[in-house]
């Protein structure tokens, strides 16, 4: 039987009676997902709900999204410790979870990315804890082990819920886990900051600096039609372990006077407002935020088609432009069009707008509170 997941229209969303939802994640960095525990929390307790966000960061680690003073904050400071066998490290974690969550006796527990989602069903085994997990990302296509994807794949039947980000991520789960699946994407919402005067257009692109954000091809790709556009400048912001190398790439062009690796923003709305165009090149990803956040502030937007997310909210030459994934002639065919044609730009950016209502925070979180009643009445699961 083809089981179909259950995707509740704002207008279906109910009124929650109040709850302490426990909110469990990797840490407080400058990550999607982060943004996302950063809007839900705020909702949450400005109508009357306790929230108490688990992190397994240190103390000490910046918080990057702003978290409403009246969300509790417990910091674990465990994080993976890498001089401990792969099986008693996550145990480790997982017996430091439990206890916390025995202590805390939530309603709800709600866990986001893969790792975390393992941590949170083991540490949840032989009790009647409710628990919500949520995937973020490509499970079949992040860095995460295949022995955490296997293992999380065995403990689905132990979540009460499953939060996926697009119709087409539920070709990752299972025909049973389908039973208890939800489709939500992320709130989206941006105040783009101005950015200092400067004579030139940017092209923005923001993420971690990891082969699944693309951006050797996008480097690739801007070299191809640069000096057509003697004007344009590619600005990417964001670190990671990818650095030396794009770095390289960069260097082999001589196009450092061109393209810059600006390292993290101090908030989303830093790139944006240095914005003039964006462009996403990741070979994969679980929702977009960036190309969101993009939209929603009427950026003209140039993305790849890969899987998940950005054919949810882009139709292709009406708000933005998608280009076929992992091909670098078509991105830069694509990136030609859009900084050579500025009425097309103004065109797709004032289109792109419509994303702020689309994913308003105010009709995410009405499809959250659909799960939030399901899960805290004990009726998930039940067709």
């Amino acid at each position: 039987m083809n089981e179909q997941p259950r995707t509740l229209a704002p207008a279906q969303g109910r009124a929650v009676a109040p709850l302490h939802i426990a909110l469990v994640i990797a840490g407080l960095g400058a990550g999607g997902a982060e943004r996302v525990v950063s809007l839900l929390s705020a909702d949450w307790v400005g109508r009357g709900h306790r929230v108490t966000l688990i992190s397994f960061d240190s103390a000490a680690a910046p918080i990057f999204h702003g978290l409403d003073p009246r969300v509790r904050l417990e910091r674990l400071g465990i994080a993976s410790d890498r001089r401990l066998g792969g099986l008693l490290a996550t145990l480790r974690r997982a017996c430091m979870l439990r206890r916390t969550l025995d202590r805390l006796a939530p309603d709800v527990t709600i866990s986001f990315l893969t790792k975390i989602n393992v941590l949170t069903l083991l540490a949840s085994l032989g009790t009647r804890r409710r628990v919500i997990i949520s995937e973020r990302n490509n499970p079949r296509l992040q860095q995460a082990s295949r022995g955490w994807t296997m293992l999380l794949s065995r403990l689905h039947r132990r979540a009460d819920g499953i939060v996926m980000q697009t119709r087409a991520s539920l070709e990752c789960l299972g025909a049973t886990a389908r039973r208890r699946a939800h489709v939500i994407p992320n709130p989206i919402v941006i105040e783009p900051l101005p950015g200092p005067p400067r004579d030139g257009l940017i092209l923005a692109a923001t993420g971690r600096l990891t082969r699944q954000k693309g951006f050797d091809m996008l480097i690739d790709a801007f070299a191809r039609v640069a000096d057509r556009h003697p004007r344009w400048m590619l600005r990417i912001w964001g670190e990671g372990p990818d650095r030396p190398e794009l770095e390289r790439r960069i260097a082999g062009y001589g196009l450092g006077h061109r393209i810059s690796l600006a390292g993290n923003s101090r908030s989303p709305g830093e790139w944006v407002g240095q914005a003039d165009a964006f462009v996403l090149s990741s070979r994969y990803e679980g929702f977009p935020n960036a190309l969101g956040e993009a939209m929603a502030a009427g950026l003209p937007v140039l993305s790849c088609n890969c899987a998940y997310g950005p054919a949810d909210l882009i139709h292709s030459g009406e708000d933005g432009l998608l280009v076929p994934v992992e091909d670098v002639a078509a991105l830069a065919e694509g990136l030609d069009r859009l900084m050579g044609d500025a009425a097309l730009r103004d065109r797709l950016g004032v289109a792109a707008r419509d994303v702020a209502e689309r994913c308003h925070p105010r009709r995410v979180t009405t499809l959250w509170d659909g799960v939030l009643a399901e899960v805290s009445a004990g009726r998930a699961g039940a067709r």
